[in-house]
This record gives C-alpha cells, structure tokens and sequence, in this order.
C-alpha cells in the first residue's frame, strides 16, 4: 500500500516537474542540530540556580531528566523517533562530573565533556556547543559586556574554554562544531548610555577570538536577540551589533526566528544575509507574541524558512532547534518540532522552484499565485510517510504510542524516585 502510495503521489508531484525521488535522497542529507535543553527545561547538570537572562520555561511536567543518564536516555528515545541522522546541540551547562569533582565554568575542560562525546560516536552524532552565559551568580546583571572587570573576564574565560572543548569535539568527531555565543545582557528600563555596554562587549569578543583556535575545526556564531524579561528596553547584543561584528571577523551570523519583532520573519533575511556571507545559522523556533521558544510547528514561518534553506543552498546553513516546554511531555516536544522542521525541508524539496521563479521573471503572477495555492493541496503526507518507513522511525499515527508507553515505563517513575547522581 505505500508503495502505491508513494507512486500515486509521484505522479502528482510529476506534473509540477518534480522528482520526489530526488526529494528523499536530499532531505535524508540535511542534518538538523537538536537542542538537548528540552530534555530538563535549561536547568543542566551544575546546580548554578535560577534560569536568569530572560529565560524561563514554564510548567511541571512529570519526568524531568535530572542527570546526564536520564538525559541520555530520553534523547536516545527521541532519536529514534525522528528520521535522518542530525546532530546534538549541548550547552556548557551540561557539563557531567564525577562526585566532588565540579569545575567553575571558567575552568571546563574536555574531560567533563567526554560522556557526551562517547555517546555521539555511539549515535553517530556531530556536537555543537553553547557557552552558558545565564543561569549563574556572575550573570545576574550583565556577562560579556559588563563594568566589573572581574566579572568579565570570567566569562571571557568560559567562553574560550568552550571553544577549546568544541576543538576536541571536531578532533574526536571527525566534523566541525559550532560554537554559539549568547548573552542575555541588558536593561530593564531606558539606557543613559548604549554605547559602554557594546564598547565592552566588543573588546570581550575581541579577547576570546584572539585565542589560537583552528577555524575549519570551530565556526563560532553570534546570536542576537531583541528582547527579554528583565531587559526589556535594550539588549547589548542586538541584531546589527552581531551582523556587522560577523561580518568583520568571519564568524557566523545566527538568526534565531523567535528573537526579533513579533511581525519581524527571519525567512526573508536568509537570503540577504547569505548575498555577504558564506555561511548562516539558524535557530529555528516558534514565536507567540513577545515569547520566543514554543514547540515548532508544521506552520507558515517553517515552511518559508525551509523555502529559502533549500533555494540558498542547504549545505550554507547550519540549522538547529531552539524551544523549551515543560508543559508537555518533553520527548513528544522534541519529536514533534523536529519533525515539522523536516517536513518543512521536505515541502521545500517538492515545491517547483525553478518553475516558479521563471514565472516570477516573466511576471506571471496569476499562474505563480496559481501554482502556489495548488501545491498546498499535494500529497506531501503519503512522500513523508515513505520517508520515515525508509528511515526506520514511526510514522505519523504511530510515533505518539511509543512516547506515550516510554512515559509510563520510566517518566512517570521519575517522581517516584530520588534524584540520580549523573
């Protein structure tokens, strides 16, 4: 039947000159950098405290993982619920030590890395990396670009000493890692003075890029944002300070799609980034109103980003997820954002898109606005569902079961039991 299925389907897509053969081959080659931080809602593995920066992930959903076993556990459930091999995002907060032997941020080294490593050659994982500039006593009001020199040079450090982590990443891996630098610095109410903070944080970057590092092993990213809680009114790191600091020192310029303007898309920013840029990464999130990390849905905003991921070149976009909710169950929040990341790549893939902009060229939009509107009514479900057969994962009736009977074997025990020491 789905072979059928599938032929019926490509005969569809056939009309518009698409190959969806061509389609599955490519979208099984798009890795997609998963967020571990859904797994535990941001709070990692080294006991700092309250979020802070902004951040917040709201709910109690049973089951939280707690320790870098349970962690591993639950994404290697979610793996295999999410078709294609991808990679794994960690934030240095993630950090698994042995009893007693906890490092300052500052002071991480591989070692306390190499649970993580072991386990992405086990899964076949590449690992990206995040300095955790939040969720620390030296964060409480501002990291990189703050007044006290002290408190500065301390994340200076870290962030150096997540760059010399990822470097062991690509060494051991055999693939690059991304590092991607965040800060949640600001001001709650109206400044006296912009310029200081950006002065500061300019000089703080500076610093940290005049390590001895090897480029081709770690592309470092500056990621901005427009607004959070408790900084509400300016954000050192804005989006002109990062795009313009990247595009000055060759680093990555990433664009988070749930850091900006609530009516402000990062889709149509894509391709103008990319016209001074060889590479771009992305955050892919899900925006609602001023709050910024929500579940990813199959929606207009994915499918346009994914439009322009494929037109611009996949393999110029470093692509991850980035969203926190507690009040569903985690595994299924992970498995269903993903997977309307990749069902957008796959639409993308089966979207005519010389067809179309040689209908722009000629200024045919009634055939274009014609064309657009059939193509929303295409068999994308029954090529997907083939997708996730050949990959070896459920399909879209199936998938929910097995979150839902992982919840009850080992979630819902969790509460039941005192916390693991990782």
């Amino acid at each position: 039947m789905t072979t059928e299925k599938l032929r019926w389907a490509a005969e569809q897509y056939a009309q518009w000159g698409v190959d969806v053969e061509a389609a599955l081959a490519a979208l099984a080659q798009i890795p997609i950098s998963i967020h571990c931080w859904q797994g535990d809602d941001v709070i990692g593995f080294d006991g700092a405290g309250d979020l802070s920066g902004g951040i917040q992930a709201t709910g109690n959903y049973p089951g939280r993982a707690r320790s870098f076993t349970e962690l591993k556990q639950d994404i290697e459930t979610m793996l295999c619920l999410i078709p294609g091999h991808h990679r794994l995002n960690l934030h240095a907060s993630y950090a698994v030590f042995e009893p007693g032997q906890k490092a300052e941020r500052d002071q991480l080294e591989i070692q306390h890395f190499q649970p993580w490593i072991d386990f992405a050659k086990e899964r076949g994982l590449g690992l990206d990396f995040n300095p955790t500039l939040f969720g620390h006593p030296l964060a409480q009001t501002a990291t990189l670009s703050s007044a006290d020199e002290t408190i500065r040079q301390f994340w200076i450090r870290h962030c150096q000493a997540c760059i010399r982590i990822a470097e062991s990443f690509a060494d051991q891996l055999g693939t690059s890692s991304l590092v991607n630098i965040w800060i949640p610095d600001g001001l709650k109410d109206i400044p006296a003075d912009r310029t200081s903070p950006r002065q500061r944080l300019k000089a703080s970057l500076d610093q940290i890029l005049a390590m001895d590092y090897d480029r081709s092993k770690v592309k470092v990213a500056v990621e901005s944002k427009v607004f959070g809680i408790g900084i509400e009114s300016y954000t050192v790191g804005s989006h002109e300070f990062y795009m313009n600091y990247a595009a000055q020192n060759g680093l990555l310029c990433l664009l988070d799609s749930g850091h900006y303007h609530p009516t402000e898309t990062i889709s149509d920013k894509i391709s103008a980034m990319l016209m001074f840029t060889d590479e771009l990464a992305l955050h892919i999130s899900r925006p609602v109103r001023w709050d910024s990390d929500h579940v990813v849905l199959y929606d207009d905003e994915t499918r346009q980003i994914a439009q322009e991921i494929i037109c611009s070149g996949a393999e110029r976009i470093r692509i991850a997820t980035d969203y926190f909710d507690a009040s569903i169950n985690r595994i299924a929040a992970w498995v269903i954002g993903v997977r309307s990341v990749q069902k957008a790549l796959l639409n993308a893939l089966l979207t005519p898109q010389e067809k179309m902009a040689k209908l722009q060229k000629q200024q045919r939009f009634t055939e274009l606005m014609a064309l657009q509107e059939q193509l929303k009514m295409a068999p994308i479900g029954e090529v997907w569902e083939v997708f996730c057969l050949r990959q070896g994962v459920p399909g879209e009736n199936a998938w929910l079961k097995v979150v839902q009977d992982y919840e009850k074997e080992v979630l819902l025990k969790r509460n039941e039991e005192k916390e693991e020491i990782a």
